[in-house]
């Protein structure tokens, strides 16, 4: 009975831990603020490490302002978990529906330059982005309401 429990209790843990991810958020420009869905603005002074659900449809967008500029709009890029799907598939279906993407582990946003920053890995090399005008144009459409 003993080793049941131990092992009911490290498969939800690692259940649980899946459904999440935490990034690195940073800026080029100490003064900037992020609005990422509801949470509260965020200033990047230092990088800000926060936590994020993993989504399946869902998106993250955001609204960075930099005082005497106008606000960037965007939606935020998500990874593609293929382990996750691979795991969904073999135990539990459905879980395909919450999961399989998630926030990459850093962020760099730069309003002057139009451009979000992010990669997997410390060392790696920054994949920009830059939102498209359907991107801006819905995360602008979220903010307003």
């Amino acid at each position: 009975m003993n080793a049941k429990h131990l092992l009911a209790v490290a498969v939800s843990a690692v259940l649980l831990s899946a459904c999440t991810a935490t990034t690195s958020l940073r800026s080029t420009d100490p003064d900037l603020a992020i609005k990422i869905n509801q949470d509260a603005p965020l200033v990047l002074k230092n990088p800000v490490s926060k936590t994020y659900k993993a989504t399946s449809f869902g998106q993250y967008r955001f609204r960075a302002e930099k005082p005497g500029m106008e606000p960037m709009y965007g939606l935020i890029p998500l990874k593609f978990n293929s382990g996750y799907l691979v795991a969904d598939i073999l135990f539990f279906a459905p879980a395909a529906f919450y999961n399989l993407r998630e926030v990459y582990p850093f962020y760099e946003f730069d309003v002057e330059k139009n451009e979000v920053r992010y990669k997997k890995n410390a060392g790696d090399q920054w994949t920009v982005y830059k939102p498209t005008p359907a991107e801006v144009a819905r995360a602008q459409a979220y903010f307003a309401n």
